[in-house]
């Protein structure tokens, strides 16, 4: 004992001055001190010997209590004296220097600070050995400082771990627990276990070497406050231990902040190949906030075989950059079997980690019993850890989440007990780069579950009877991306309220049996695969077809469908789905027995098949010869006969129902040596119940029959016939709508033979069984089909044909049924019955489809289609066009005049109409107007007074100027404008004055005179240019527009002359003075203007005024210009009526311009050599004889030609012996193109006017320069009238039409006749424009509007003329309503137009049948030719109506020259 006190003595001496020295070399440093009142925890652990030991230790879970503290406390070390430091644990307490010890329980206990300089250390050497370290204040570790121990228990305010620096308990941990075994047996240095299993390398390759491990796990109770000691590793050694140590145990509990630069660690030790790693201690770590760079580490240690990592529990609500690892250690001998991963457990929020940092492994961690209240919230397994789960029955759930990724694995139950049923439960499991492997059964109930390239492999035993079925549950989303795989080798039902989407290539849902149910979409994109069975050979498939194939009978789950849609291993069929809202297959879904039920739509973009998937014999078989050849299978067609070298072999017999097929197709061939062919299978949508809504096909749908493969025979050998092709399988479809895009397929066909003698499998069945088909006005499509849909059999092989012609056949065609259509409708797809025709009764076949009587058919209609097709023969029919109507298929107009009874009917009816309301009219005529019908002659006025029923005596000086007589008494000349008033010819006056006022006037004021009144006349080029508008658009408007700018142009050169012209160009002084001497007057018609010189008074010439013999010879030109508005006529005014009074008897010379008047209408411009000769031997006959009493007589000449070619015409009145004498004139001075002999009229010269001179010619002049010329002119005669200029307008025509007549007399009658015309034009318009509105509402506006309003316009002007008060004005308005009446001509030329176009050329081209003028289309033109006819007659009877209007008297046309006079 003595020695032994002194060897402690001189150790201790050792020590303590090591650490005095290595103390010397550090820096110290102050840290602030934070004082808390710490919660004391105390726990009784068993003595690692296996004695108990009654002292207290400390550990997260037993409360401390104030007496322990105290017993603590009492055995606490002090600063200086026990850890040499400086200050007090009270306080401060600095140590600068390293400190070791060597008892079993050490504490530190104190209210203060506890800061450890840089390098410093605190340890104890033993194994085992507890360091417990209580403060209120703070724990400060300077850079490298260390605090070792097996068993570290940590309590303080706060806790600084600065770089470097470290709570260590690695490869220094204690025995485990008792029982345990961490510790691997034998020799083979496997690894340790704690977390997880240590690693363990197999040698015999025979074995796998997931069911090898080396130490095991323990401490799963105490996984949220671990503190268990790592494991030592195995050895390679009977007598040697080579494995590494365990980690030690660490509780740090910090009520503040815990900042880890540094590391707090209870890693496993590792060695060599020697032996196997230790695995990782526990470590628990308490804090409200966790920061730092640092690390917390319970790693497994490295070994001939890795060790599991250790098990941490972290209590924070928040973890900022510090990294914390449990992964297992490296095995040196099987790299890619490393430990396995220890666990964290995250207290505040209740997670578990499993993670292994990306070190392959085949070791699991364990996890055993959840924990049920409460539930934990998280696992995640990541980073290639490995779990399993090996309870026979077990359950995990947890309360938000459950994820794999990088690599994670997790497994339930054991391979060599797969009948156990497993239970995963979470709101949402999140899968990427991950794997869930089951042995046996899983229910996984969650709300999601998303894999991103990961697998769920349920690997059951299918033969037994006892396992249960595999269900995923989720109320929301199943996605799967990234070649994910959900794959089970029994039963797997799919259950969920939302999507499950198979999103992309690789992602797979397989199972030997397939339920997926109540899900609202279901999508498997292109690329993804939806299969069951797993393989063509499972016993699923064989189990079904032992009952199925050689029994007639349809699956009774066909026709009554469960209807809770759940799982009936039962049932024949191999994948279900039901209770889906929408399932999209743009992917491949394969299955031998397909069921889809109580699914709202179905949309195939992919491959939707069962094909090859049938029987391989089945009641349809093809038979085998005894050369190998076999016929082909036969279902809903019988298979082809197979044939080879002479021996045939018959096809399959057909079987089955073709109104509800529900049967696999056959094979062909021997199964028993390989050399076979199966048939399709089923695919049954929708039920009789529940049919689908509508199916979308733009891919493919098949249940086809096998082909044989060409390798099978060459690996068989030669010398064999080959095995016919399967017959195709069933598809019955229950639906409302089918949609078949391009290139889409809808198949059950048979399967080509063996090219050796194999024969043709027959087609297989597809039926469509419609539910509610629509008829009537509810119909609507069924089908809309653009792929292909059949059911063809299969192609035979091609031997050699035998010399008597045998040789392998075709199989036959299959059958394509549906169900009988009701009335209306036809075919597979009960389309409507083809337009004229009807069906009325039940059938699909196109024949009960039967033509509609022709004769009930109106010539103008086609039948039109009806909605749900015709089931009466009375078929339903539409006029060829909208201008017809129903039920006739008449026009407008033609139901119009069949109404009233048919053409002539409607004719002699419209006839009596038009003659009663003209005879209406005229009565009302007569009534408000009066009897304008004046059968006997006029008197002939007397003295100064005009009879105003003339017109043609009247002037405008007589309505616009003072009647004054005395006028002609100081009358000197009558100056005549040039022009006839028209925007072409405007009024003109000569530059140079008339020899006749010459004296009386100044040469240049003259000049300038008549150049201000010519450009007053001149017309504005607005005014030409609107005019010209007009006359294209609406000629009477135009005249109407032209009369109007004419009036204000006069008005404007009277009011010129009367008040604003100072009359410089006349020398008399009172004249000029008084604004007299010069007067401006016109004609009515406003076609000739002249200028009046009078006296002033004060010429003091006694030789003026001049007598009327001395003014002869005496030019009087006409007004008007030869035209059908403005015929010729003299203008006797009350002037130039007294001065011819001087010679003429004031009634003999009315009665003469009365008679000239009445001749000069009917001379025309344009045949004035035609008709200026009556006028003119009129002269001879009847004015010159008795103006010769009087000494005066008369002659017809031309006067005053412009540069345009207008002339004037008048008389030019001479002595009675003073006849004119014919000459010759150049080309050039005669209004004519031609040389003719002219006479021509003497002038006064000198002064003197009773000697006769000849006149001056000229050619006339510009009205924009006028230059000084003499007015011109010649007489007339009848040698040189043919001279006269005939200028033909491009309107002559019309002339034909409009043409002042001679007065026929009967007014009341003329007025009768245009009264029924009229009414007849208005009622022929407007049937024609009804005709055309047949045509089209353009054609008839095209029609009235190409001359605005012209076609109904005349009716309403003939009106207006008829009803107008006093003959004047009557005859005026005629005019007017004849120009509208011409006009509209050309709305009927447009009509012509319009009905050639659409009628020949249109109906011409198109080669109608219809004939005779019952018919539109042969009879258009009859309206508009009777309207040319009855428009021609109107123009010439309005003529007439204005010659009585305007020549009363007819006794003025008499031929009589005596009864002329007499009247």
């Amino acid at each position: 004992m003595a020695a032994l006190g002194f060897n402690s003595t001189i150790i201790g001496i050792l020590i303590l001055f090591l650490h005095v020295v290595f103390y010397s070399s550090c820096s110290t440093s102050d840290h602030a001190v934070a004082l808390w009142v710490p919660t004391r925890s105390l726990i009784r652990e068993p003595h690692p010997g296996g004695r108990p030991d009654r002292r207290l230790r400390q550990s997260p879970g037993t409360p401390l209590t104030p007496d322990v503290y105290h017993k603590y406390a009492e055995q606490s070390l002090t600063c200086e004296e026990d850890l040499l430091g400086a200050g007090s644990l009270e306080t401060v307490c600095v140590l600068k220097q390293s400190v070791s010890f060597a008892a079993d329980e050490t504490f530190v206990v104190g209210n203060g600070t506890l800061e450890i300089q840089p390098n410093v250390s605190i340890s104890c050497i033993k194994s085992g050995c507890s360091l417990t370290i209580l403060l209120d204040g703070d724990l400060n570790m300077g850079e490298n400082s260390t605090i070792r121990s097996s068993s570290l228990w940590i309590q303080a305010a706060n806790v600084n771990i600065g770089d470097a620096a470290s709570l260590d308990s690695s490869e220094f941990g204690g025995k485990p627990p008792s029982g345990a075994s961490g510790t691997p047996s034998g020799i083979d240095g496997a690894g340790a276990g704690h977390g997880g299993r240590g690693a363990y390398c197999v040698k015999d390759h025979s074995k796998e070497q997931r069911d090898s491990w080396g130490g095991d796990m323990y401490g799963w109770s105490t996984l949220m406050q671990p503190w268990f000691y790592g494991s030592s590793g195995g050895t390679t050694s009977n007598t040697s231990d080579l494995g590494g140590k365990g980690g030690g145990r660490v509780n740090v509990t910090v009520m503040g902040i815990l900042v880890i630069n540094g590391s707090i660690e209870a890693d496993g030790g590792s060695v060599g190949e020697e032996g196997g790693g230790g695995s990782g201690g526990s470590l628990f770590v308490r804090a409200s906030r966790i920061k730092g760079n640092g690390q917390i580490s319970a790693i497994g240690g490295s070994g001939r075989g890795g060790a599991s990592g250790g098990r941490i529990a972290i209590d924070s609500m928040r973890l900022d950059g510090v990294t914390v690892r449990y992964h297992g250690g490296d095995s040196l001998t099987c790299l890619q079997n490393n430990g396995a991963s220890g666990t964290r457990f995250d207290i505040f929020s209740a997670t578990l980690y499993v993670s292994n940092s990306n070190k392959t492994t085949s070791t699991d961690t364990l996890l055993l019993e959840f924990p049920n209240h409460p539930l934990w919230s998280k696992v995640i397994v990541e980073n290639n850890a490995s779990v399993l789960v090996p309870l026979l029955w077990s359950r995990v759930q947890v309360r938000s989440m459950i994820t794999l990724q990088s690599g994670g694995l997790l497994s339930f139950g054991l391979a060599s007990f797969s009948s156990s049923v497993f239970e995963l439960v979470a709101e949402e499991v999140l899968m990427s780069d991950s794997t869930i492997k089951v042995y046996g059964a899983l229910k996984l109930t969650v709300k999601m579950l998303l894999m991103w390239n990961s697998t769920i492999k349920v690997d059951g035993n299918p033969d037994d009877f006892m396992l249960a079925t595999s269900t995923v549950e989720t109320s929301n989303l199943v996605i799967l991306r990234e070649g994910s795989v959900i794959e089970s080798s029994a039963n797997l039902g799919m259950h969920g309220q939302g999507l499950l989407k198979l999103s992309g290539p690789g992602d797979m849902l397989r199972a030997q049996r397939l339920f997926v149910s109540l899900f609202y979409t279901v999508h498997v994109a292109k690329g993804a695969l939806m299969q069951a069975p797993l393989e063509e050979d499972s016993p699923i498939k064989e189990e079904i077809s032992k009952i199925y194939c050689e029994n007639n009978i349809c699956p009774e789950e066909v026709l009554m469908p469960s209807e809770d849609c759940t799982l009936n291993v039962s049932s024949p069929f191999t994948m279900q789905i039901c209770r889906v809202e929408d399932v999209h297959i743009n992917g491949t879904v394969l299955g031998s027995a397909v069921h889809v039920q109580r699914v709202k739509t179905i949309s195939i973009r992919g491959l939707f098949s069962s094909s090859s998937l049938g029987c391989e014999g089945g009641l349809g078989r093809g038979m085998i010869g005894s050369a190998g050849a076999a016929g082909g299978g036969g279902h809903g067609g019988r298979g082809g006969k197979g044939y080879y070298k002479g021996h045939s072999a018959d096809g399959g017999a057909i079987y089955g129902n073709h109104k509800l097929p529900c049967e696999f197709g056959s094979g062909s061939g021997n199964a028993s040596f390989g050399d076979s062919t199966t048939g399709g299978g089923i695919i049954v949508m929708g039920s009789s119940e529940h049919p689908i809504s509508k199916i979308e096909i733009f891919g493919a749908l098949s249940a086809d029959g096998g082909s044989f493969n060409a390798s099978q025979g060459h690996a068989r050998g030669s010398g064999m016939g080959d095995p016919g092709g399967g017959s195709g399988g069933s598809l019955l479809l229950f639906l409302q709508t089918l949609v078949m895009g391009n290139e889409s397929i809808l198949s059950s066909a048979g399967g080509h033979g063996g090219p050796v003698g194999g024969g043709g499998g027959g087609g297989g069945r597809l039926h469509f069984h419609w539910s509610n088909i629509p008829t009537g006005i509810d119909f609507v499509p069924i089908a809309y089909v653009k792929g292909v849909y059949h059911t063809r059999g299969g192609h035979a092989g091609e031997d050699v044909i035998h010399p008597e012609g045998d040789k392998s056949e075709k199989g036959e065609d299959g059958t394509i049924s549906g169900i009988d259509c009701p009335p209306g409708l036809y075919g597979i797809f009960c389309e409507e019955c083809p337009v004229g025709t009807f069906k009325n009764e039940t059938g699909w076949k196109p024949e009960l489809c039967k033509p509609c009587p022709p004769e009930n058919l109106p010539r103008r209609a086609n039948y039109t289609y009806a909605r749900g097709g015709v089931v009466e023969t009375a078929c339903p029919y539409q006029c060829i066009s909208d201008k017809y109507h129903m039920p006739n298929c008449y026009t407008m107009v033609e139901d119009l005049i069949y109404t009233l009874g048919g053409p002539w009917l409607f004719t002699l009816l419209l006839s009596v109409v038009m003659v009663v309301l003209a005879m209406v009219l005229s009565v009302a005529r007569m009534k408000l107007v009066g009897n304008d019908d004046f059968t006997g002659p006029a008197p002939t006025p007397h003295g100064g007074h005009i009879d105003h029923s003339f017109p043609f005596l009247e002037s405008l000086n007589e309505v616009l100027e003072t009647t004054r007589v005395e006028e002609s008494q100081n009358h000197i000349h009558r100056m005549y404008f040039m022009g006839n008033n028209t925007f072409n010819e405007p009024w003109h006056l000569p530059h140079s004055p008339p020899e006749q006022i010459m004296d009386l006037v100044y040469e240049d004021a003259f000049n300038r005179f008549a150049e201000e009144i010519n450009c007053l006349a001149a017309y504005q080029w607005w005014e030409g240019s609107v005019h010209s508008i007009l006359s294209v658009l609406a000629y009477p408007v135009a005249w109407s527009w032209q009369q109007w700018r004419a009036r204000k142009k006069f008005q404007r050169l009277r009011e010129y002359v009367r008040s604003e012209y100072d009359h410089a160009c006349l020398r008399s002084c009172r004249s000029r003075a008084l604004y007299e001497g010069l007067k401006v007057a016109a004609t009515p018609d406003l076609m000739l203007a002249y200028i009046d010189v009078f006296l002033g008074g004060d010429e003091k010439r006694p030789d003026l005024p001049p007598k009327l013999m001395q003014r002869l010879p005496m030019t009087i030109i006409f007004g008007g210009e030869g035209s059908y508005l403005a015929p010729y006529s003299l203008h006797s005014d009350n002037l130039l009526t007294s001065l011819v009074g001087q010679a003429v008897p004031s009634t003999m010379w009315y009665r003469m311009v009365a008679g000239l008047n009445a001749q000069l209408r009917t001379v025309r411009r344009g045949s004035l050599r035609s008709s200026l000769l009556p006028v003119m031997n009129w002269l001879s006959t009847h004015a010159n004889p008795r103006l010769s009493t009087v000494g005066v007589r008369v002659d017809m000449a031309w006067y005053q030609a412009t540069a345009t070619g207008y002339y004037q015409l008048g008389l030019v009145m001479n002595p009675a012996d003073d006849a004119p004498q014919s000459l010759q004139f150049p080309d050039e001075l005669s209004p004519s193109s031609f040389s003719r002999s002219r006479n021509y009229i003497p002038s006064d010269q000198d002064g003197r006017f009773n000697a006769p001179q000849q006149w001056q010619f000229s050619h006339g002049y510009s009205q924009l320069g006028f230059s000084r010329r003499r007015t011109s002119g010649a007489v007339i005669d009848p040698t040189n009238l043919r001279s006269l200029e005939e200028k033909r307008y491009l309107f002559f025509p019309i002339s034909l039409l409009l043409r002042n007549a001679r007065p026929v007399g009967h007014h009341a009658s003329v007025g009768l006749v245009i009264s029924l015309l009229l009414l007849v034009d208005l009622s022929l318009t407007l049937l024609m424009l009804l005709q055309f509105y047949s045509i089209s509402l353009g054609a008839m506006l095209g029609i009235l509007l190409v001359l605005p309003f012209a076609s109904v316009l005349p009716s309403a002007a003939g009106l207006n003329a008829l009803f107008s008060h006093g003959p004047r004005k009557s005859a005026a308005l005629a005019r007017i309503y004849a120009l509208w009446n011409i006009t509209s001509f050309v709305n009927l030329l447009t009509a012509f137009i319009y009905g050639y176009i659409h009628y020949v050329m249109k109906f011409g081209a198109a080669g109608s049948d219809l004939q005779g003028l019952n018919s539109e289309e042969e009879s258009w033109w009859l309206f508009p030719a009777l309207l040319v006819l009855e428009k021609s007659v109107q123009a010439r009877m309005i003529d007439l109506h204005i010659a009585n209007l305007e020549i009363q008297d007819r006794s003025l046309y008499s031929e009589d020259a005596s009864r002329f006079w007499e009247s």
